[in-house]
């Protein structure tokens, strides 16, 4: 049987890579589903339990890989315990308005924050990293800021959900990107949870013992509901792996081409499955973002070729 050539194990690493991709982000948009049938478990509790499970399964994961001894490496270099740090309070932030937004009858506008994300990365990267933008990124910002004053209007309010999703998660990945060639996805996660864990443990002991927010529901609500709270950490780390897994075999134009499969599926849940409400404007605000997200893409395909023609046409440049 033939060896397959390197431009055939190229195409298969691409095909595993997209098909790692839809799955993370097939899972993310199911998340407020699971979310859902932990009820009535409050959004504190639920993020409680995810960052107690999230850790079991990291440490797990990291035993079954044997990769202790990198994690345990991270572990001793202050300067990434410190931004693993920062990067745990933002990811609770983001954690707990996702939250208690699906929880609450606002899927469609944490949908909605996840379709502002990429538009809110590329302004902090000007704002925070003095980014300059092509002029088509300038306009899919313009347009985005368009469907958000849209929006607040026909709400009588700030979009606050969306804002708050869009602005946590855009600064984690802003965050994230200082250690980026440093940390792993297994060991950045675990020692993200780490930091959270005293957080989580001391609000599941208040809740136990005052009853705030409903009290602690874990072992009430039969054996069902322990279940469904301790997949909530594979349902944690096993997106986040794959993602990780998938940036290393595709395109960062098709990984940016899937990421919205996750507001989308989010979208339907909230419209079909929860019955939130869907107004005119509401439809006008996410036609706007839609359109903005369109520009986007397009340039990103066109910088992403014009930047491979230009690589392609280097070494013929080159004297002999």
């Amino acid at each position: 049987m033939a060896e397959p050539t390197p431009a055939q194990s190229a195409r298969s690493e691409a095909s595993v890579g997209v098909v790692q991709a839809i799955v993370a982000y097939g899972l993310w948009g199911l998340m407020p589903l699971l979310f859902a049938a932990m009820s009535p478990a409050g959004a504190v509790e639920i993020v409680a339990w995810r960052i107690v499970f999230g850790l079991v399964f990291c440490a797990v994961a990291i035993v079954v890989t044997r990769s202790w001894l990198r994690t345990r490496s991270l572990v001793a270099q202050r300067r990434v315990m410190l931004v693993m740090g920062l990067a745990a309070v933002l990811i609770l932030v983001n954690w707990t308005v996702y939250v208690a937004a699906t929880t609450t009858g606002h899927t469609v506008e944490a949908a909605l924050g996840y379709f502002i994300n990429p538009l809110v990365t590329i302004a902090l990267g000007v704002v925070v990293l003095r980014e300059r933008l092509r002029p088509a990124q300038w306009a899919a910002v313009g347009i985005s800021v368009v469907a958000v004053v849209v929006i607040a209007v026909g709400y009588g309010q700030m979009p606050w959900i969306s804002l708050a999703l869009a602005f946590s998660f855009g600064l984690y990945g802003l965050v994230k990107k200082r250690v980026g060639g440093t940390v792993d996805a297994l060991s950045g996660l675990t020692i993200e949870t780490v930091w959270l864990l005293p957080l989580a443990v001391a609000a599941l002991l208040v809740m136990g013992v005052t009853g705030l927010g409903g009290g602690v529901t874990f072992t009430s609500e039969g054996w069902g509901h322990v279940v469904v709270t301790v997949l909530t950490g594979p349902a944690t780390a096993v997106p986040l792996l794959l993602f990780a897994s998938s940036a290393r075999r595709v395109s960062l134009s098709t990984l940016g081409l899937t990421q919205y499969l996750a507001p989308v599926m989010q979208l339907l849940v909230g419209v079909v499955v929860q019955h939130e409400p869907m107004p005119p404007e509401r439809w006008a605000g996410f036609a706007i973002v839609w359109l903005a997200l369109v520009v986007l893409t397009v340039d990103s395909f066109a910088a992403a070729r014009s930047s491979r023609r230009r690589a392609q046409a280097a070494p013929l440049a080159d004297p002999a």
